[in-house]
């Protein structure tokens, strides 16, 4: 079905800054407004302690806003109390002045402030209880009311954490494309240099999948490959994983769909290649459980494979025979390019490309060795592609890939944030995807 893929081109690198993230923008904002407040009340109270909260309020992560609202409203009336008693001890029970036994005090006083906190179940409250504290009795001035003090100064917490709640949750007028089904190859567009999502994009796309954005991945590799770089992207769909041959629910961890070789089919093939002197890692589903059975390593390149992957939690390796009444999802091997091109060649003239799809790559760890696929001839990404549409009754499609992709509908540039900013603009705006 598929022979050689053509040698990708190398890209050059260039030295680039990293994304200014909505949050940045919503800090400077928020701190912005605080000030605005201060001046609007006749400079009253202070506003460095607006500025803190709002700052500290303001999150990439706007799922939670409103319960972390109601955890740090608690912790400033926590530590404003916790305050006053100490102001007031301070005022007519015994004066320590400003020698070691004040400070000393006033770390032991960090006891209770957390305790208190913790105790009532708001233990992300903790941190913001002793802010709002220490903010009050290291700063205070002792010809002040105390009373009034602590109102101000828990007033003015109070305002940071109101404007970076409405900050956080204000959103531009949107126009969702909630008939779209978006679809990223994660081999070629999704991951950054060292192979994972940066945090910029996991933080970006979870808002997008929070807010309806219908989301799938596909990849060349096992949907291992998915969990190691993406397992904490909160999926609402099957990704496509082995080239179009499974359909797995991470949600699940279950196996929706498979295109595989018959157990007939199998044998014959692993005769084969098993008969010219390649070891061949069969890969079988059981289960929901990913099995991949493997013959003697021949080679340096399968060793540092199965060293790489054999010790990885989502994957199943198994030094023996497969089991002849077990359908294959795919079979692959690793060997020097000049033997697997000379297996190729063997397994079209016998005509198995017309039987099967084969994929042959160069590795991309050791030159000098390829890889060799055979899968089920109807195991294409196009095809899970059209049945997950099926499936979810979306009636448009947009697949972003870098432009070397064998299925990319839209091209993108390959940097894993500029493709989530296209998503989201495509997704919230109904921008267009272009190179």
């Amino acid at each position: 079905m598929t022979g050689k893929n053509k040698e990708m081109p190398v890209k050059k690198r260039f030295l680039k800054f990293p994304h200014i993230g909505m949050r940045l923008y919503k800090s400077a904002i928020g701190v912005f407004l605080c000030f605005l407040i201060y001046l609007i009340r006749g400079k009253q109270g202070t506003p460095f302690y607006s500025a803190i909260a709002v700052l500290w309020c303001i999150q990439n992560d706007t799922r939670h806003t409103w319960d972390n609202a109601r955890q740090r409203i608690f912790g400033t009336a926590v530590g404003a109390v916790y305050g006053l008693i100490y102001i007031l001890c301070k005022l007519y029970v015994i004066d320590l002045g400003d020698s070691i036994w004040h400070y000393l005090c006033l770390s032991c006083m960090a006891i209770p402030v957390i305790y208190t906190a913790t105790r009532l179940q708001r233990k992300n409250a903790a941190y913001f209880s002793c802010v709002v504290f220490f903010s009050i009795t290291v700063n205070h001035l002792m010809d002040a009311n105390p009373y009034l003090f602590v109102l101000n100064r828990a007033l003015d917490t109070l305002i940071g954490i109101l404007v970076g709640l409405a900050v956080n949750s204000a959103h531009l007028p949107t126009k969702k494309r909630m008939d779209t089904l978006y679809v990223a190859d994660l081999d070629n567009a999704l991951r950054d240099g060292h192979g994972k999502l940066d945090a910029y994009s996991r933080i970006t796309l979870n808002t997008l999948l929070e807010e309806g954005l219908q989301f799938s991945i596909m990849t060349l590799n096992t949907p291992a490959a998915y969990l190691e770089a993406m397992s904490d992207i909160n999926l609402n769909l099957p990704i496509i994983a082995m080239d179009g041959a499974v359909l797995y629910d991470t949600r699940e961890n279950s196996y929706k769909k498979q295109y595989v070789i018959s157990p007939g089919a199998a044998q014959e093939l692993e005769q084969f290649i098993i008969q010219r002197g390649f070891n061949i890692f069969s890969n079988v589903i059981l289960e929901d459980l990913l099995i991949i059975y493997y013959g003697d390593l021949k080679n340096p390149a399968e060793q540092k494979l199965h060293e790489k992957f054999h010790r990885s939690p989502y994957r199943n390796y198994l030094h023996k025979e497969r089991p002849k009444n077990h359908p294959v999802v795919y079979f692959m091997l690793l060997d020097e390019t000049e033997r697997v091109d000379g297996l190729y060649q063997e397994l079209c003239r016998e005509g198995y490309q017309d039987q099967f799809k084969i994929l042959l790559y160069p590795s991309e760890d050791d030159p000098e060795y390829s890889f060799l696929k055979i899968y089920n001839a109807n195991a294409t990404a196009e095809n899970m592609i059209d049945y997950l549409l099926k499936e979810t009754h979306l009636n448009r499609l947009i697949t972003v890939s870098d432009e070397h992709s064998r299925h990319g509908v839209m091209y993108a540039h390959h940097d894993s944030n500029h493709i989530v900013r296209m998503i989201r603009r495509s997704f919230l705006y109904g921008g267009e995807i272009k190179k």
